[in-house]
């Protein structure tokens, strides 16, 4: 709880502060000094007292584990130490240099780095304040962008961009698979649902396993060797029924501030059912003690409110959620409106922020069925994307047996995140239909606690249910360890930037001013994107998931390389500063050099070309 809350302070303060000074060390020592701020109860002597007595209680049981080991503490620990090697190494492979250029090594990250390195750049290097979209010149950024300014925080502290991704997205994800145990612990009051539930999150995948069979009968040398080289991903693959894909390698290494918002709302949903705190005949909860439920609901509609500009989807989705158990729950009307009362205090000056964008409802918002299944038979696109977790999770609500039975009120807890699969799958909530995921998720998230609960009793029963638990386990969680032990055996290697095109972007950050306008092909692999100088037109792609319209300054990029009769008034509108012309631009655009020849030629390095552009003329 403390690396999630910690962190959103300090990207707020610190957004907060750099929005009036500046990105500037100074600027990070007095966000981190804020947030040692609470150090000053210290100067009470009934909070020096309890923190104490905490402390001496903490080291007495520290001393007493290592001591006196139990077989509860030394399966935590190693649990731990595994899922941290294992997350360490997935985001390690994230991005990293070679020799000849930057690379990725986990496949869906191949357009999303280069927008976030862009986005982190326009901080570091852009003087990006007050923000504006770097891959839109001109236009108000509307982009969740609190983690890459957390990044950008930790390069000005000394850290290289791959260094400071490794190390927030490692606290970020280790933090939320302890968050995801902590909760369901709570909720089931099962340590062995706990640990499932864990390995459900990290793990999360279909029935596409299956293809191993095929893969060794195509393979020469067997299945070990094969497991070291595996030739493609087996949660989502292309042109396939298999969308669904792995929370690893598909939502939380290139979505990263989806990697920011979700256990800051699994963190969230755990304060309100502490609060709710089931009563003992486990039926409906009970209203506990306001004194005691009060800092907890403040809390989370703080941190609620902090949630737009960390990932709007999960803002929404906690929303959703309180306004359903506001109703569900009417007893606690109290909590719930000191809950909505700070959180909409807190979320306004965000929703000032992202107001008037020119960002089309219309985009976001429509009737789609059936999410990305493509015609696919639903049932079976949805069982063979999931495996078996939407059968469990019925028998987890409705099986009744006398030694097994959920309570009441947390299936009443459940219910909105039931709404969370309804919705996404009769809807569309962004332009891009399988943008869905970032809602649907949150269905998974809601019911993993479930699953794991009975997959929890079936083990600790002394017949064959014990056997069929390890079994459906094992398939749901096979395929993501698939497409994790490929990243982690090295298996994907995609170049992202060039050596060359590094040289580009090092000269440009040397002779263009922080905030210049930079002409390029609208590619997603631009050299631009590691300047921080802002792109006349990033990749249309990013544009357009945003709700933005594109086409019009797509069409006007063209015509400026194009050299046409419009191409210096579209320059002189757009104040473009400097173009270039490389490998890209010769793919995509059509390059007129007669117009080329009268610009200025700042360099050419290998089949990168620089050119100023002298406006006004």
């Amino acid at each position: 709880m403390g690396v999630c809350t910690g962190l959103a302070l300090m990207a707020t303060i610190g957004f907060a502060l750099a929005s009036f000074l500046g990105l500037t060390k100074t600027t990070i020592i007095v966000a981190t000094g804020c947030l040692v701020l609470p150090w000053l109860l210290l100067l009470n002597g009934n909070y020096r007292a309890i923190i104490l007595s905490e402390a001496k209680t903490t080291g007495r049981s520290l001393l007493a584990t290592v001591n006196h080991p139990r077989w509860t503490t030394t399966t935590y620990f190693l649990f731990y130490v595994l899922m941290a090697v294992l997350l360490g190494s997935v985001f390690g492979r994230s991005v990293f240099e070679k020799p000849d250029g930057i690379y990725i090594g986990v496949a869906n990250n191949i357009g999303d780095l280069p927008l976030h390195m862009q986005i982190i750049s326009s901080f570091t290097e852009g003087h990006n304040f007050p923000v504006q979209d770097p891959t839109y010149a001109g236009v108000r950024f509307t982009y969740p962008f609190l983690s890459d300014l957390l990044t950008a925080m930790l390069v000005k502290a000394g850290a290289t961009i791959g260094q400071g991704m490794w190390l927030l997205g490692m606290a970020l994800a280790l933090a939320m698979v302890g968050l995801m145990q902590s909760w369901t612990l709570s909720l089931t009051r099962s340590r062995a649902a706990g640990y499932i539930a864990a390995l459900l999150l990290v793990f999360s995948g279909g029935l596409g396993w299956w293809d191993i069979f095929q893969d060794v009968r195509n393979s020469e040398s067997g299945l070990l060797p094969l497991l070291g080289h595996l030739p493609h991903d087996y949660t989502i693959m292309s042109l396939s029924i298999f969308r669904w894909g792995n929370s690893l390698t598909s939502l939380f290494v290139p979505q990263r501030s989806f990697l920011f918002g979700l256990p800051l709302a699994i963190l969230i949903f755990h304060q309100w059912w502490l609060c709710l705190n089931s009563s003992s005949s486990g039926s409906q909860p009970e209203p506990g003690s306001w004194s005691h439920c009060a800092p907890a609901m403040a809390g989370a509609g703080l941190f609620t409110g902090l949630l737009p500009l960390i990932h709007a989807h999960s803002f929404a989705v906690v929303m959703g959620s309180a306004a359903c158990l506001a109703v569900l729950f009417r007893s606690f009307w109290r909590h719930w409106l000191l809950f909505f009362g700070v959180a909409m205090v807190v979320a306004l000056p965000e929703a000032i922020w992202l107001s008037n964008t020119g960002i089309s409802a219309q985009k976001y918002l429509g009737w789609h069925l059936g999410w990305d299944r493509a015609g696919f038979n639903p049932l079976w696109f949805w069982f063979l994307n999931t495996s078996f977790f939407i059968p469990l999770l019925l028998a987890a609500i409705f099986w009744r047996r006398q030694e097994y039975k959920l309570p009441k009120g947390l299936l009443v807890f459940y219910l909105p995140f039931a709404l969370f699969y309804i919705v996404p799958n009769v809807m569309k909530l962004a332009p891009w239909i399988w943008d869905n995921i970032k809602v649907l998720f949150y269905w998974y998230i809601g019911s993993i606690p479930l699953v794991a609960y009975l997959l929890a009793h079936w083990f600790k029963q002394r017949s064959k249910l014990r056997w069929l638990a390890a079994g459906l386990l094992t398939t749901l969680v096979l395929a993501g360890a698939l497409d994790l032990l490929r990243i982690i055996t090295g298996t994907v290697e995609m170049r992202e930037f060039t050596n060359d095109g590094i040289a580009t972007a090092r000269l440009i950050e040397q002779v263009a001013p922080p905030q210049a306008v930079v002409l390029h092909a609208p590619a997603f692999d631009s050299p631009v994107f590691l300047t921080g100088r802002r792109s006349l037109l990033g990749y249309p792609g990013w544009i357009w998931s945003r709700g933005l319209d594109a086409s019009h300054r797509e069409n006007d990029v063209r015509q400026i390389y194009s050299g046409g009769p419009e191409a210096r008034a579209l320059i002189d509108r757009y104040h473009v500063d400097y173009a270039i012309i490389g490998p890209q631009e010769r793919t995509f655009m059509p390059i007129n050099q007669e117009f080329w020849s009268h610009q200025t030629l700042m360099s050419s390095i290998g089949n990168y070309q620089l050119y100023k552009i002298e406006r006004g003329r």
